[in-house]
């Protein structure tokens, strides 16, 4: 069955698990885990495994040709009612007029897998015409990376997912740990699921989260901020000076961007018809009222200029750590109890 246009990821797994396979897909970006997951569940459903032999077919952009990946395509099945041709890393392919051609008019037996993950954006310009014509007959998947504001959604949504429960302390942490990279948080997901596995209650606690993860429930980003919404100069220093300790797993190069967030956010607050919990998060396009608590909180403490210099300091304190100001000779470590000591006095 051809689906038409682009569909999200959890609608393209639910139509390939119920067996409604399209004749061709376009799997398109620079997010490599999504792809990857469509490919595999393709090739898991698709073709029977005791078929596989003689109708399953991977090929590789780097090494074929685009005429090879027709003329796999154009083979008919042998005593199966389809076939699967998947190529991976197309987005090395030349000649991609003759897959464009094949995709206007493509045999129906065959489904056809074109796996490409790309770096820039850019690069999608070569693949418009191809993208054009597979839209019309079959299924166009853009794999585009998570944007961080919507990160810890996505993480909130993957353990529903899983039949796993967290509260957003344990959110913000794998978020921290993980970035915006959904391949380490699902291998994370993995261990602690086989972990759960044998108790009745799935819910992940910030103490579960250190014990297996290696995150501190107490010296992370979201304590930080908790800390400066709350003007604790000592536990913001005391986390600082664990951050300064630990470099490596703490750079100031994530620290700063939350930090960044969270005071433009409490700057647009100030400018809020309705500064009630309700309505901050409306403004802030915040979903559960645990999230507009710090904004609260940081409004009772901060006035608003103090807010706009603030966030002048963080740029500042993010361009030292770029090597912008040549003269400094700040360590990435100073940098923050700088900014800290700018902030909270």
């Amino acid at each position: 069955m051809a689906a038409e246009g682009a569909q999200t990821f959890d609608s393209l797994c639910r139509d390939i698990r119920a067996e409604k396979f399209s004749p061709i897909y376009l799997l398109i970006g620079e997010e490599p885990y999504f792809i990857d997951c469509i490919a595999e569940l393709l090739t898991e459903r698709v073709v029977k495994e005791a078929d596989r032999d003689f109708n399953q077919t991977i090929l590789y952009g780097s090494e074929a040709k685009s005429a090879d990946v027709i003329n796999a395509a154009r083979r008919f099945p042998m005593m199966a009612d389809r076939q699967l041709v998947l190529v991976r890393e197309a987005q090395a392919l030349t000649d991609l007029e003759l897959i464009t051609a094949y995709a206007r008019k493509p045999l129906a037996s065959t489904v056809l897998v074109l796996c490409c993950k790309l770096k820039k954006l850019d690069g999608r310009r070569r693949f418009t015409a191809l993208s054009t014509a597979v839209k019309k007959v079959g299924v166009v998947f853009e794999s585009d990376k998570i944007p961080d504001y919507r990160m810890e959604a996505y993480i909130t949504a993957a353990l529903k997912g899983r039949s796993m429960t967290a509260d957003r302390k344990v959110s913000a942490m794998l978020n921290e740990f993980v970035g915006n990279d959904p391949s380490r948080l699902h291998q994370i997901l993995d261990k602690l699921q086989i972990l759960l596995a044998s108790q009745k209650d799935k819910t992940l606690t910030p103490e579960l989260i250190e014990q297996n993860v290696g995150i501190s429930k107490d010296y992370n980003n979201f304590e930080l901020l908790h800390a400066i919404a709350e003007r604790d100069t000592l536990r913001a220093h005391r986390i600082a000076k664990y951050f300064d300790s630990d470099p490596v797993n703490h750079p100031i190069q994530m620290t700063l961007p939350v930090l960044f967030n969270y005071f433009t956010n409490l700057l647009i607050c100030y400018y809020a018809k309705d500064r009630s919990e309700r309505g901050l998060m409306q403004t802030l396009g915040l979903r559960f009222p645990v999230q507009v608590r710090d904004y609260v909180t940081g409004m009772k403490n901060y006035k608003a200029m103090k807010v706009f210099h603030v966030i002048h300091d963080i740029r500042l304190a993010d361009a030292q750590s770029k090597g912008v100001d040549v003269t400094s000779s700040m360590t990435d470590g100073e940098i923050l109890k700088e900014l800290l000591h700018r902030i909270m006095h």
